[in-house]
C-alpha cells in the first residue's frame, strides 16, 4: 500500500498525523518522533522523509490572543519542523478567528487544527471540545471564522472531532458536512463519543460513514491505532485517507517509522532492544531540557534539566512496557532529578534484552470507563445556542487557561 496525504497545499509523504496530547506532544517529543522515524527508515533503505504531520499541544484561543507566556511556549516549533501544526480550542468565533490571524500574520503556523474532540469535563462543561458540535450554528460559525482568517495566507484549517456527545446525541455527519462546506482542508474523526472517553473500542464504522458523506476533502480516522498493522486495517475497512495516532505512540516514538514503512508497502518494523529504548528515553529527556532552556523561563540550564527530568518520569512506564524490569528499578527511574541520575539508573538495566513482542504491544495509556458528560445546563435541549448555554459559553471564552 502506498499513499500520501494532501492538506490544502501541503503534500505529506505518509498519511499519518500525531494527535495533540496535553503535556506530551511538545516540540521535544515531536522532534524525537521525527528523528527516530528518519533513522529507522534510513537503516531499512527507505526514504527518511515525510513520516507524517506532528501537531502541537492544544492551545486555548483566548489565551493565545492575550499572548499568555504558556500559550506562546506551546506554539513554538523546533528548527526545520514542517509543517508547523498548531491545534486551537475555542468557543467563540471572533476569538478563534483572532487567534488564527495571529498565527498566520506572524508566520507561526503552516497548518491549523480545530479541536472539537476533547472529552475532558473541564472543557465540555463549558460547551467546548466534543460538546460543541451539538450547537450546529456555533460550530459552523467557528469553522468559518478560522477558515476566513487563514485563507489569505494559504494556511489550511482542519477539524478533529468525535462521534458525538453520547449515543443519543450524535453529531459527526452533520459536523463533517458543515466543515466541508466551510472550506476546511480535512476532517478527522475519533470513533468514540465523549461519553466513552477512551474506554471500550473505537467504532470504525462511523469513520466509514463519514468518508461516504464527506467526499471532496480527506477524511482521517482516529481511535485504537496501536500499530502499523492497525493503521493499514483501518484504511482498508473504512476507506479513510489516513490515520491519526495518539496514545499508540506513548513510549514508542519510533512508531512513525513503522507507519511510514507500512504505507510505503514494506513489512520492515522497528523492534528495539531495551538498550535502544533506553537510548530513546535518554534522548527524549535531552530534547526536553533543550526545549525548556530555549523557552527562557528557567534561571539556568540545570533548572531546565530538572524540569525535563520531572517530565520524563511519566513516560517511564510507557517506555518499559513489556520488558523485564523490576518494580524497584522502575520506581527509581520515575524519581530522577538530574540527567546524571537518569544515566546511572538506565545503566543499571539489562540493556541486552530484546524486544519482548506481544507484552509490549497493544493499548497504552489509561482507558478509563464510560461516564456522564459534563455539560452546561440544558445544553442538549436544542441545537441552537440560547439562554443559559449562551451565557456559559460567553463566560468560558473569558477564562484564560493558557493551553
Amino acid at each position: 500500500m502506498t499513499g500520501e496525504l494532501r492538506i490544502g497545499p501541503h503534500v505529506i509523504g505518509t498519511p499519518v498525523v500525531l494527535a495533540p496530547m496535553a503535556g506530551i506532544t511538545n516540540a521535544a517529543f515531536r522532534q524525537l518522533c521525527r528523528e527516530l522515524a528518519g533513522a529507522a527508515l534510513e537503516r531499512a533503505g527507505l526514504q527518511g522523509e515525510g513520516a507524517g504531520v506532528y501537531v502541537s499541544e492544544m492551545v486555548t484561543s483566548r489565551a493565545l490572543v492575550e499572548r499568555s507566556p504558556e500559550s506562546m511556549r506551546l506554539i513554538e516549533h523546533g528548527p526545520g519542523e514542517w509543517p508547523r501544526s498548531v491545534q486551537l480550542y475555542g468557543v467563540d468565533p471572533a476569538t478563534v478567528g483572532a487567534a488564527v490571524r495571529l498565527l498566520v500574520d506572524e508566520d507561526r503556523a503552516d497548518h491549523v487544527d480545530l479541536n472539537f474532540g476533547c472529552p475532558v469535563p473541564k472543557v465540555t462543561r463549558k460547551g467546548g471540545g466534543a460538546a460543541l458540535p451539538w450547537k450546529s450554528t456555533l460550530f459552523r460559525d467557528i469553522v468559518r471564522a478560522a477558515v476566513r482568517a487563514a485563507t489569505p495566507a494559504g494556511v489550511p484549517v482542519t477539524v478533529k472531532m468525535r462521534v458525538g456527545v453520547d449515543p443519543d446525541h450524535l453529531t459527526y455527519l452533520d459536523a463533517g458536512r458543515a466543515a466541508e462546506d466551510e472550506g476546511v482542508a480535512a476532517v478527522a474523526l475519533h470513533g468514540r463519543t465523549a461519553a466513552q472517553h477512551y474506554s471500550g473500542h473505537a467504532d470504525w464504522t462511523t469513520i466509514a460513514r463519514l468518508k461516504q458523506a464527506v467526499t471532496s476533502i480527506p477524511v482521517l480516522g482516529n481511535g485504537d491505532v496501536w500499530s502499523a498493522d492497525d493503521a493499514l486495517r483501518m484504511v482498508a475497512e473504512t476507506g479513510c485517507d489516513g490515520v491519526v495516532v495518539g496514545r499508540g505512540c506513548l513510549g514508542r516514538p519510533w512508531l512513525f517509522a513503522d507507519l511510514a514503512a507500512a504505507f510505503a508497502g514494506h513489512e520492515v518494523r522497528v523492534r528495539p532492544s531495551l538498550g535502544d529504548v533506553a537510548g530513546a528515553l535518554r534522548r527524549h529527556a535531552e530534547l526536553l531540557a533543550e526545549h525548556y532552556e530555549r523557552a527562557g523561563s528557567f534561571r539556568s540550564a540545570e533548572d531546565a534539566q530538572r524540569k525535563a527530568c520531572r517530565d520524563i518520569r511519566k513516560h517511564v512506564a510507557w517506555y518499559l512496557k513489556g520488558f523485564s524490569v523490576g518494580q524497584q528499578a522502575r520506581a527509581a527511574l520515575a524519581m530522577v532529578d538530574t540527567m546524571a541520575e537518569l544515566d546511572d539508573r538506565l545503566a543499571e538495566l539489562d540493556l541486552t534484552q530484546p524486544w519482548p513482542g506481544d507484552p509490549a504491544e497493544g493499548q497504552r495509556g489509561r482507558a478509563g470507563s464510560p461516564q456522564r458528560v459534563a455539560l452546561p445546563e440544558q445544553w442538549l435541549a436544542t441545537r441552537e445556542l440560547v439562554g443559559e448555554s449562551a451565557r456559559v459559553v460567553r463566560e468560558a471564552e473569558l477564562s484564560v487557561s493558557g493551553g
